[in-house]
């Protein structure tokens, strides 16, 4: 059964005539996402500090919640917003990078990578990787740990901490000690039977994800590397622990639980969480959709195991 709340807030949309994302322009989908934050998301919870800073060319907003407002070696968790890779930002985001740093205790920065079209892959995939190094060579100025490092993101921004964590690997880098991979996308390729079951009704839908593909992705060649369906890479041995949360009704939901195997199968301590009744983007909001809530606590609480809190 879906949720009660998630299809009050599906029927809403239909009934206020919200245009599906794949209907509009990225430019167009970009504001209206933005704008549509207030009404489902919680109020931004009071922070320590909120700094912005930049990684080279790449916008980060560094969240310090009180509890580490007192340390000089904070943990830390690099956070990539989801989006589609087309959409979201900085302050679609903000108040769950904010619930995440209060409910954790540990500094959050946020990356405000490039999005397609205007910036194909594989620019978010190297930005993301680009914003985790620099986070770790300025952890001492900024007040972190740089071996209490994690790095997270929800839907395209799960796809971008994996990827991120293999291509660290595949240099010869230090690894990030954990990954959050909120309903992950993993395989471009989109054929697992969660694509055909949950493809349409359930506010993301088949069509969409062709959109965000085809602006992210030059061509069908491309969905096969690596730094794109993290699930293809050859292997998936050395990576750090995750947690892998899903949704029943959304798309993504086997890709996220074929990761997860992936990496149980390679070694690799993961967790595995669906929310069975919830539906692809859940996790920001929390002002109605009371399960958002239950989800950021337990994200909060494998942050806090993984740190060593």
């Amino acid at each position: 059964m879906l949720d009660p709340q998630a299809r009050a807030l599906i029927d809403l949309m239909v009934q206020r005539g919200v245009p599906p994302t794949h209907t509009l322009e990225p430019a167009q989908a970009r504001r209206l996402y933005l704008e549509r934050r207030g009404y489902t998301q919680p109020d931004p919870a009071p922070m320590a500090e909120v700094r912005e800073l930049r990684a080279g060319a790449v916008p980060l907003r560094l969240y310090r919640p009180h509890a580490a407002a007192g340390t000089s070696a904070a943990p830390v968790l690099v956070y990539f917003h989801g989006g589609g890779w087309v959409i979201g930002d900085l302050d679609t985001h903000d108040v769950l990078c904010r619930q995440l740093a209060l409910e954790s205790g540990g500094v959050v920065v946020a990356v405000d990578y490039r999005l397609g079209p205007e910036h194909r892959f594989p620019a978010a995939a190297d930005d993301c990787v680009a914003a985790t190094r620099w986070v770790r060579g300025h952890a001492g100025e900024l007040g972190l740990d740089p071996a209490r490092l994690a790095v997270g993101g929800d839907s395209a921004g799960g796809n971008l901490a994996a990827v991120t964590c293999l291509a660290l690997r595949e240099a010869g880098d230090a690894l990030p000690g954990f990954q959050l991979l909120i309903y992950p996308a993993t395989d471009m390729r989109a054929v697992a039977p969660s694509h055909e079951h949950n493809g349409q009704g359930y506010l993301l839908t088949r069509d969409s994800i062709a959109y965000y593909r085809g602006h992210y992705l030059a061509d069908a060649a491309q969905w096969t590397d690596w730094r794109a369906s993290p699930l293809l890479a050859d292997s998936h041995r050395g990576l750090p622990p995750a947690l892998v949360l899903t949704a029943g009704y959304d798309p993504l939901r086997d890709e996220g639980l074929q990761y997860a195997d992936a990496l149980s199968a390679a070694g690799v301590s993961a967790q595995y969480v669906c929310f069975e009744r919830q539906v692809h983007g859940f996790i920001t909001m929390g002002r109605v959709i009371d399960e958002a809530r239950t989800a950021v606590t337990l994200c909060a609480a494998a942050l806090r195991r993984a740190w060593g809190g």
